[in-house]
């Protein structure tokens, strides 16, 4: 399989879940996923979303398999204004985001107009990194990382609990950088400038970039996703390697 995953790659996950504290033994069992995906909205947008889903689900059951691993599909949720998810309300104001609760991703349709016209990162591309980043919150959860990530935080100080959701976003912005790898090795979906249309779209939802854009200044202690130029390093990172030991963010001396 080109630029599939050897032997090391899913070891290196496993290590990774040692320091955690997490059972090895569960990262290769089956999960009890949710029901097939509902969606809601526009025809245009959903059936992008579906496309990117798809083909988002082609590269990591490649990869779970490769390893006697089994991935299952995460469903997609768009809506408009507000719904509700097993994390409580989602609304516009949020964003996209992947709830653990019930194992779906959340997308409010008038986000993509916003990342276009609002923060300038047109293009496709810009838009299946958004869906690719939150699929890579759910690889994540599928190898426990997230919930052990989420004991570690649980009574930190605020600086220190957001420094590590700093290196779990940074992560799922490394796992959509090798799901673009994949995807134009195995799936030749990718055309030219599509890339960087994810690049540009990772460049303009960086901490950094957002506070300075709201408020005028930035407070890097209360940063929970990373800089700009971190995003763009971290999926930038994901894509040229093709290798999940590259998505380690935890061992990272610098991000």
């Amino acid at each position: 399989m080109a630029g599939g995953m050897g032997g090391l790659g899913l070891v290196a996950f496993v290590v990774i879940a040692l320091l955690l504290g997490v059972d090895p033994t569960a990262l290769l069992a089956p999960s009890s996923g949710p029901a097939p995906a509902s969606y809601q909205g526009q025809d245009d947008l959903r059936d992008f979303a579906a496309v990117v889903l798809a083909d988002t689900e082609d590269v990591w059951q490649a990869r779970f398999a490769a390893e006697g691993g089994t991935y299952e599909p995460v469903p997609i949720v768009l809506y408009t204004a507000r719904t509700s998810s097993g994390c409580g309300l989602a609304d516009s104001a949020i964003g996209p985001f992947y709830c653990p609760g019930d194992q779906r991703i959340y997308l409010d349709l008038s986000f993509f107009d916003q990342l276009e016209r609002g923060l300038g990162a047109r293009g496709d591309f810009a838009r299946a990194y958004v869906i690719a980043h939150e699929v890579g919150h759910h690889v994540q959860d599928q190898l426990g990382i997230l919930s052990a990530i989420d004991r570690r935080m649980a009574g930190l100080p605020e600086a220190e609990a957001n420094a590590l959701s700093v290196r779990l976003e940074l992560q799922a912005d490394c796992l959509a950088g090798i799901w673009a790898q994949d995807a134009e090795a195995q799936l030749g979906v990718l055309e030219p400038g599509d890339i960087e249309e994810a690049l540009g779209a990772a460049g303009r939802i960086g901490d950094d970039v957002l506070q300075e854009r709201g408020q005028g200044y930035v407070v890097p202690d209360s940063f929970t996703h990373g800089t700009a130029q971190q995003r763009i390093n971290w999926f930038r990172r994901g894509y040229e390697s093709d290798d999940l030991r590259d998505c380690d963010t935890f061992s990272a001396g610098v991000l």
